[in-house]
């Protein structure tokens, strides 16, 4: 009979406690690594690590839950006219196959959520166009034979499967180029937007988003040119900042309003090196309460740029936009460490709520791209060969964090006397876990503690190697 009430009792404790004893009990930390010698690949660990409880020394990772910086959005890549060429030419299985592993949340799954579109054609199509071209000497100010042409064929489908398979992915749009005939040198390349055309090509935006939205494709964010100061791209176009404040405050701002739109315009879209771009917009008082913030790229500058407009305009948000990260050999040691701390770490330690990478597919000899300014050397975070895929460098480089640190989830403190040793960035995320990204960008095995409240955990990373640790 004593025998039998222990049981009882016991089973009466656990049911009262519940889940936060069985929480209490267990205290492990998942671990995911990549190692950069490729023999563990974005996988986790069959040990888990354990938390104990005391003072601890050497170096130490302080992670602080209280101390709460921005929401973030997601992570993810750009899924550019020639990315989804490719995927519709694989067979449906595999291609389905292949969608569910980028941007389902389950297990085998990489869980990416925000995905960046190109409005009209990328230097990453097979052929340069917009979504009104015409014959030169042409216009169309009623933008009559407006449409979304190749992009049914391809981007279109595609959107609607990878939403089919996650609803709640966010998409920002970014054009290249006007139409030819808005532009002051009517090519495709370079060139300005013609002041008088500034109306039309707001409602060509607004045409846009009620076209990709009759196709059951929301986009949460545009913002109003890629790389507004580089002439090289093809397709491309110039728009310097006073001339993005005034069709943002004279034309686009007041067209969505009008439309009854409540898609986020994002200003600039471009370099870390030239922080005064989205400052002088956000300075302008015509402008700036149209704008949810700036997106940025770090082919040039430092990323603290991010952090300075942030300091200047608080209540505006941040988004990193788009950089390549490519290896061509995948036999040579993975090049994780610097790809990881420079953006996935560096970005969200900048107050970005997301960070995209260009760009989603290539074939092995990098195509599609258009030619005479098309990119020749971009490389996607997957190879697709016909059916064949390889992952790559971005594609590991995205996943250390878009597994984990789901839409919602909010940056926290997580600190440590030599952050260019152990790069490192955590986050609070919806269902209660902490997630903590930490670097070994070095050239000699790292030891270290994690500590958080009055409990920390040991843990070791080889040079070179990347880590996710997740525990509740």
């Amino acid at each position: 009979m004593l025998k039998r009430e222990w049981l009882c009792l016991l089973a009466m404790l656990t049911t009262v406690l519940g889940p936060a004893a069985r929480a209490q009990g267990k205290a492990g930390v998942d671990v995911w690594l990549s190692t950069a010698d490729r023999t563990s690949l974005f996988k986790e660990q069959p040990k888990h690590l354990r938390f104990a409880n005391g003072d601890v020394t050497g170096t130490v990772i302080t992670v602080d839950d209280g101390k709460k910086f921005q929401s973030m959005d997601g992570f993810g890549f750009a899924l550019t006219g020639g990315s989804a060429e490719l995927l519709m030419r694989m067979s449906p299985a595999r291609r389905t196959a292949v969608l569910k592993e980028l941007f389902a949340t389950g297990v085998g799954s990489i869980g990416v959520s925000y995905l960046r579109v190109t409005i009209g054609a990328s230097d990453m199509n097979e052929r340069v166009f917009t979504y009104d071209d015409l014959p030169a000497g042409e216009t169309d100010p009623q933008l009559a034979k407006f449409g979304l042409g190749p992009d049914l064929q391809d981007v279109v489908p595609v959107l609607k499967e990878i939403l089919a398979i996650n609803s709640r992915i966010s998409i920002i749009a970014s054009p290249w180029s006007a139409p030819s005939w808005m532009k002051t040198n009517g090519l495709p390349k370079a060139g300005s937007l013609k002041l008088e055309d500034y109306d039309i090509y707001a409602q060509y935006f607004v045409r846009y988003l009620h076209a990709m939205a009759s196709e059951g494709i929301p986009i949460r964010a545009i913002t109003m040119q890629n790389e507004p100061l580089n002439a090289n791209n093809t397709p491309s176009m110039v728009m310097t900042a006073t001339e993005e404040a005034a069709f943002l405050a004279n034309a686009l701002g007041p067209e969505l309003h009008k439309a009854g739109l409540t898609t986020e315009v994002i200003l600039y879209d471009h370099n870390c090196d030239r922080p005064d771009y989205p400052l002088t917009i956000l300075a302008d008082p015509k402008a700036s309460p149209y704008a949810a913030g700036s997106g940025f790229h770090l082919y040039g500058g430092s990323i603290t740029a991010m952090t300075q407009v942030h300091d200047a305009y608080p209540a505006k948000n941040l988004y990193f936009t788009e950089q390549m990260v490519t290896q061509k050999d995948n036999t040579a040691p993975l090049k994780l460490a610097n790809a990881v701390s420079r953006l996935i770490v560096g970005a969200p330690r900048n107050w970005s709520r997301n960070v995209l990478l260009w760009n989603l597919a290539a074939d092995p000899q990098d195509n599609p791209h258009t030619g005479n300014g098309g990119c020749p050397v971009c490389q996607g975070a997957i190879t697709l060969d016909g059916d064949q895929m390889t992952r790559n460098l971005a594609f590991y480089t995205v996943a250390h964090a878009a597994k984990f640190v789901r839409p919602g989830s909010i940056r926290i403190a997580s600190d440590n006397s030599d952050l260019a040793s152990l790069p490192n960035v955590a986050y609070s995320t919806p269902n209660h876990s902490i997630v903590l990204i930490v670097v070994n960008p070095g050239t000699v095995e790292q030891s270290f503690h994690v500590a958080i409240h009055d409990r920390s955990f040991a843990a070791t990373l080889s040079a070179g190697d990347v880590a996710t640790y997740v525990w509740r």
